[in-house]
């Protein structure tokens, strides 16, 4: 196999504290499996911004475009939150995702069999639970023109433009089909088309392309429903597929199914094998520096680069059973609920340590 090239950007807060621990899985797995690594690491987010006054420099950005891969950490922190939106560390990452045209958030929602018993739902609701959220990422309210924050009649007012093409619905909604038939043949669409001409739409194109996967059972939600189904039942849905704002929102919410933001990994893919990825957790300002962030979301989505953008399964796979082996073994960071014997509270460091031993065994 010839050599690859992945960009590692740490970015802010708790994002240079999990980083170096997914390098280190990366760099012991490739050993184990013969894979030949080239990794780069650059600035983004509020470190960029510090030290090139932008939220992604044009050479960071080269050095995405030239990767096979990119391992994102994380950006933001009250220290850039005066800044105006445009600038803000966040516009790193929304760069990204545009330029390397990601439009597709992949969020896999596992809850491993040792943390059943910590998800905030009762263990038989969440126990074996294994979803699929598939984001839009590049449409939609967050990207949608007009705008901004404007005066009218002595009052200001603030206003975004929800807008999808029938290019961009299509799209995405073939990753979720696609995506369908590797696991269980049913695909759940989310929309709010009883209110929103941009999710009528939604819906009327996720039927179009239904005819293509007869296989495929497709199943229509509001995303209001779909909210409350998740806590009621999540063992329903297999794969979901919605729009950028209710992915985003829907993903956070599955997130606590599996017992901690810090569990959860996402791919950022587009047209071909090149992805951005990144834990789901954000920079958490408030712990960073501490020592005791979970670095395993971080490490899974290592994980997910290796199987969806290094054609490497057999090293995903080793990654993804030493995370399982390591809860197994009882270490839990601060952010899963402890109290069950057996069970000790483990730091960053003694998480990775963890990790390391099981993938080495």
């Amino acid at each position: 196999m010839s050599k690859q090239m992945i960009l590692a950007l740490p970015g802010d807060g708790v994002g240079a504290e999990v980083m170096p621990a997914a390098l280190s899985v990366l760099r012991s797995v490739a050993a184990k499996r013969y894979l030949e690594l080239e990794i780069h690491e650059a600035l983004i987010g509020g470190a960029s911004i510090d030290e090139t006054g932008s939220p992604i420099s044009d050479e960071t950005f080269a050095l995405a475009k030239a990767s096979d891969a990119v391992l994102f950490g994380a950006v933001g922190g009250p220290k850039w939150d005066a800044l105006p939106f445009g600038e803000r560390p966040e516009r790193g990452l929304l760069v990204l995702r545009q330029g390397l045209e990601l439009f597709a958030n992949l969020r896999p929602v596992q809850v491993f069999d040792a943390l059943a018993d910590a998800s905030s739902l009762k263990s038989k609701l969440v126990s074996g639970l294994d979803l699929l959220v598939v984001r839009e990422l590049t449409g939609g309210i967050y990207f949608g023109k007009p705008r901004g924050i404007e005066t009218r009649n002595n009052e200001r007012y603030g206003f975004n433009t929800l807008v999808y093409s029938e290019s961009e619905i299509e799209r995405i909604v073939r990753v979720g089909f696609e995506s369908a038939r590797k696991r269980s043949l049913r695909l759940t669409s989310v929309d709010k088309s009883n209110v929103l001409e941009a999710t009528a739409l939604w819906r009327e194109i996720a039927e179009k392309v239904a005819a293509d996967y007869p296989e495929v059972t497709l199943e229509h939600m509001l995303v209001d429903n779909a909210g409350m189904q998740l806590v009621r039942a999540p063992k329903q849905f297999d794969v979901i597929v919605t729009t950028n704002m209710f992915g985003d929102i829907l993903s956070d919410v599955s997130a606590m199914l599996t017992g901690s933001l810090g569990m959860l990994p996402s791919a950022s893919l587009g047209a071909g094998t090149q992805g951005l990825y990144e834990p789901v957790h954000g920079s958490a300002p408030d712990i960073a520096g501490t020592g005791v962030v979970n670095p395993l979301a971080m490490i899974l989505s290592a994980a997910l680069m290796l199987r969806y953008s290094l054609n490497a399964p057999d090293a995903a796979t080793d990654v993804e059973q030493a995370v399982a082996r390591a809860l197994d073994a009882g270490h839990r960071t601060r952010d899963i609920a402890l109290g069950a014997p057996g069970e000790t509270e483990v730091g960053t460091q003694d998480m990775l340590q963890a990790v390391l031993e099981q993938l080495a065994a």
